[in-house]
């Protein structure tokens, strides 16, 4: 995982302070500034953007590499494409789902896309393995396609393990996922197995109210007659049996002995 920057001097602001405090935190929401090494943080959260400003792109796309767009409202990541030398890329809390569509970043090896509308992941991770290919850093914590007990208690530990394999299977590349490292063992299996590891759960598309609903197209199974089926007709229904068994194994004859009769 990325370590932590060090803030050392800032260039959205003429009268930014040398070493950044809460408080000027709190006053100028997005950000830029270099670390001790010289990489550039562009941060820009909690803007209830929608879309990727035009401007952050023209002045800073060229020698960004690392962006944070968190807490906004995004569902496209168009614009993206600007940020030419972009390694590290934070889209957490937004409304991406699986078709998000990533321009080519081949520099790119951290992507956090947490807590977003993410449901699916077979697209999702075809789309990632070819536009970001030397992606080491992965994590969909949060989303309905990541099982484990943020999303729903549900889950447990054996569905969040064949996830794990069946996303190193399709990103054989990842050191990490999510928050824990891949083991060797998770290597193997993902080559051997992963391919099948898919987690599929049904869709509860039908809700206890359409039963019956004529409005629904959808009729519950029941094994009463017909004329009995209607909830406000409470007729009975009776019938004369065709057949009768005679014999030693009836109902009768089994339970009850010529001298108890």
């Amino acid at each position: 995982m990325p370590s932590a920057l060090n803030l050392y001097f800032i260039t959205t602001s003429r009268d930014a302070p040398t070493r950044l405090s809460p408080a000027w935190r709190i006053l100028h929401p997005w950000i830029l500034f270099l670390n001790e090494t010289g990489a550039q943080l562009v941060s820009y959260i909690g803007q209830d953007s929608e879309s990727i400003p035009e401007f952050l792109g023209r002045k800073y796309g060229h020698f960004t590499k690392r962006l944070d767009l968190s807490f906004n409202l995004l569902r496209s990541l168009e614009g993206l494409e600007e940020f030419i030398c972009l390694e590290e890329l934070i889209l957490d809390n937004n409304l991406l789902r699986h078709d998000l569509q990533l321009p080519r970043l081949p520099h790119l090896h951290t992507l956090t896309i947490n807590k977003n509308q993410i449901s699916e992941l077979d697209s999702l991770l075809d789309h990632l393995a070819e536009v970001v290919p030397w992606l080491k850093y992965l994590s969909l914590l949060g989303n309905e396609a990541c099982p484990n007990e943020l999303v729903s208690l549900d889950n447990d530990e054996s569905d969040y393990q064949r996830y794990r394999y069946f996303i190193l299977h399709k990103l054989p590349k990842l050191k990490f996922l999510d928050a824990r490292k891949v083991t060797i063992k998770e290597y193997k299996e993902a080559a051997a197995r992963g391919a099948f590891m898919k987690v599929v759960k049904p869709k509860d598309d039908l809700t206890s109210t359409d039963f019956g609903s004529s409005s629904s197209g959808f009729q519950q199974y029941t094994p009463l007659p017909q004329g009995s089926r209607d909830g406000t007709n409470h007729r009975g229904v009776f019938a004369k049996c065709r057949y009768v068994y005679h014999g030693r194994h009836s109902e009768g004859n089994r339970f009850i002995r010529d001298d108890q009769l």
